[in-house]
């Protein structure tokens, strides 16, 4: 990967940020465990500060948490978990368009009260605000005064990968792994059961990729209408999302859930992220 700058002059930008933000050198992060906030834990310690990672768990929160979590054991950093139930947030009660922002700012004022005064920065990065897409969440974390030092330091992805592989930091290709609340349409309200059993089903699919070598495919389960599960893979992994592959897919998600599942179609999409926006707009 060719970068405009150097990775010494990348982290340089950060500090600066976080000099800013964090003069005292302590600060909290929300660490959701995804690449983001794990690379702003992994190059703040490296830049000599000294974040307390804060951990918000509870039925929406996709991905492998033991993963997530035990890393943050082996780098040593001070950790706090919180627990918060998304289903008491009106917006994500009712499946609104504003179900990010609601949970935001539920999950943040969770955060700023467990915060020990500290500034509470997250893991928006600079890719995560490009025009035109639909970010209500990012309002929430404006509106309680939430800092974003990669997005300041104009960090993005490519930038976050590369610094990530640079400076050793482990699974620097991580894939996202966003809140399950993003599997269902705008306008269903979920249900601890819903988000219980696309977790498990995930589970399920990522295990059957990991045993073929293929980790790192991206894949989403989404409910996209009633009686309508849809796996969805990515068109850029098509060379490896042989039939064989994606079947054992299928049926292991399938299996963790029949009742609800037994019709699951899968199918391969030009762009993974923001499904549901691209129909609300379309």
């Amino acid at each position: 990967m060719t970068l405009a700058l150097n990775g010494a002059e990348l982290m340089e930008r950060l500090r600066v940020v976080l000099q800013r933000v964090a003069p005292g050198r302590r600060f909290a992060l929300a660490y959701s465990g995804g690449l983001d906030s794990r690379f702003l834990s992994h190059a703040s310690g490296l830049l000599g500060f000294k974040p307390l990672l804060i951990h918000v768990t509870g039925v929406h929160v996709g991905g492998d948490e033991n993963l997530a979590l035990s890393w943050v054991r082996r780098q040593g950093f001070r950790l706090k978990l919180i627990e918060l139930d998304p289903l008491d947030v009106e917006e994500v009660a009712r499946g609104t368009r504003e179900r990010c922002y609601g949970c935001k700012k539920a999950t943040f004022s969770a955060i700023r009260r467990e915060a020990e005064g500290l500034p509470v920065c997250d893991g928006t990065n600079h890719s995560d605000v490009s025009p035109g897409v639909w970010r209500p969440g990012i309002r929430a974390l404006k509106e309680l005064g939430i800092e974003s030092p990669l997005q300041e330091a104009r960090l993005g992805k490519p930038e976050i990968h590369f610094l990530a592989a640079e400076t050793g930091m482990e699974r620097p290709d991580q894939l996202p792994e966003p809140c399950l609340l993003t599997r269902l349409p705008y306008g269903r309200a979920p249900t601890v059961g819903t988000l219980l059993k696309l977790k498990r089903a995930e589970q399920a699919v990522r295990e059957v990729l990991r045993r073929a070598g293929a980790s790192q495919l991206p894949f989403r389960l989404r409910l996209v209408a009633p009686g309508r599960p849809e796996l969805h893979f990515s068109r850029a992994f098509a060379k490896e999302l042989t039939p064989a592959l994606m079947e054992s897919a299928r049926q292991a998600a399938v299996s963790t859930a029949p009742e609800d599942f037994s019709g699951l179609a899968c199918r391969v999409l030009d762009t993974l992220s923001g499904y549901y926006d691209r129909q609300s707009q379309g």
